[in-house]
């Protein structure tokens, strides 16, 4: 059975409450008698496991690391500009 969160629009009381899918929302505060605001938060559901992490590639499938002394040679190199070409004399 899920757990729901309410909030008291009045008294700002909070607090949570197990209950069945058919059971209807709780509309009374049980503090102060004002009404309650059902409230909604993150879900918690964790992926686990290679292949569900938006980092993930082909390139490092199976949880291999990158070596980052690699990862810095590409970023120099592609931040030099090449030589400029010169045509060549005959």
């Amino acid at each position: 059975m899920p757990t729901y969160a309410y909030a008291c629009t009045t008294c700002d009381h909070r607090f949570d409450i197990v209950q069945s899918f058919s059971e209807d929302s709780l509309t009374v505060c049980p503090e102060c008698s004002g009404p309650l605001r059902k409230q909604y938060g993150t879900v918690g559901v964790t992926f686990n496991g290679s292949g569900f992490y938006r980092n993930d590639s082909r390139a490092n499938a199976g949880g291999q690391k990158k070596d980052p002394a690699s990862s810095k040679t590409d970023a120099s190199a592609s931040s030099t500009p090449a030589p400029a070409k010169t045509p060549a004399s005959s």
